[in-house]
């Protein structure tokens, strides 16, 4: 009786020992993947929903081969360094950033976790990359740089008698400033005036664009996140002063704009989703990974916003 419990005790804790083993294996083959998002608007959470279409297309599905802990700083920056801090400590597989100081704060954290960026404009200005070809660290990932001039021709064939074209956005977003600028200076060139006026968060939204709509014959706006968090407020303003406005992304657009030849930011997480998929499998070096530009870009023209301003929609066309 006594060596029928010892063997029994015996083979009890070897099939313990083994589900141990099999629990350890399972574990080892679920990867990790931090997520800091800036901010919550239509753009960046669909490059959120595609990066995780992205991954699952490489192999990788939530709740399967791999975890997620998201975390939204709502544009406040004492929120972006604690989040950072609280990812890198977890030392995840992999690190995603959302839109340029998302990104920023996480590559500041740490130079040995892979960092894979979306929703970046300029990652070499941003001093994430040595080039976009090269990256030379552990960053790599996609840029949501927009063609500017083709956005600004768009904004021209519109209004074809503009005499002055507004552009607004948060000047302290180095991302929105580069493409201001660029906007600024295809409109000189095209001999139309400027007036810039820029707002510092949500709240100055209305002002800015009531403000600026007075003066002016139709308005860009580049993928600036504070302008994107108030796209619908921007729509009412448009509405109202019968404001033509021309934004960086198609999400933009839906929200509060007339019309973009612009980027879907789904298509673009997604494209970063592939990218991450294939540094998880250690199928690419992140130094010598180079940074994407988006694959889709699209004329979309607001058709309720066009109505509203007496527009045919049909009309617009993208310029040859």
């Amino acid at each position: 009786m006594k060596k029928m419990v010892t063997a029994s005790i015996l083979a009890v804790s070897l099939l313990a020992l083994g589900a141990c083993g099999k629990s350890s294996s399972e574990s080892s083959d679920t990867k990790t993947v931090g997520i800091l998002q800036v901010v919550q608007h239509e753009s960046l959470d669909a490059a959120y929903k595609g990066f995780k279409e992205g991954l699952a297309e490489g192999g990788y599905t939530e709740g399967k081969n791999v975890t997620f802990d998201y975390q939204n700083a709502q544009n406040n920056q004492d929120n972006l360094k604690s989040m950072s801090e609280k990812l890198v400590k977890e030392k995840p597989d992999l690190l995603l950033g959302i839109a340029t100081p998302s990104a920023q704060s996480l590559a500041n954290e740490t130079q040995d976790i892979p960092i894979v960026i979306t929703a970046v404009t300029d990652p070499v200005a941003a001093k994430l990359v040595k080039s976009e070809k090269e990256p030379g660290g552990n960053v790599t990932g996609t840029t949501d740089m927009v063609p500017i001039k083709k956005q600004i021709d768009l904004l021209l064939s519109i209004v074809p008698d503009a005499k002055t074209i507004g552009i607004m956005y948060n000047a302290g977003e180095s991302n929105s400033k580069i493409q201001a600028d660029l906007a600024e200076k295809e409109l000189k060139e095209a001999g139309v005036a400027v007036k810039v006026l820029t707002a510092n968060t949500t709240n100055d939204v209305q002002q800015v664009t009531t403000s600026l709509a007075k003066d002016v014959d139709g308005i860009y706006i580049p993928t600036d996140n504070t302008f994107a968090s108030a796209a619908t407020i921007v729509g009412e303003v448009a509405k109202e002063t019968k404001t033509p406005i021309v934004a960086g992304s198609v999400e933009q657009v839906e929200q509060g704009g007339l019309a973009t030849y612009g980027i879907d930011y789904e298509a673009l997480g997604k494209q970063t989703g592939i990218m991450a998929a294939k540094i998880l499998d250690g199928d690419a070096k992140l130094s010598t990974t180079a940074v994407e530009s988006a694959n889709d870009l699209k004329l979309t023209v607001n058709k309720e916003m066009a109505e509203a301003l007496g527009i045919d929609p049909d009309s617009i066309k993208l310029p040859e």
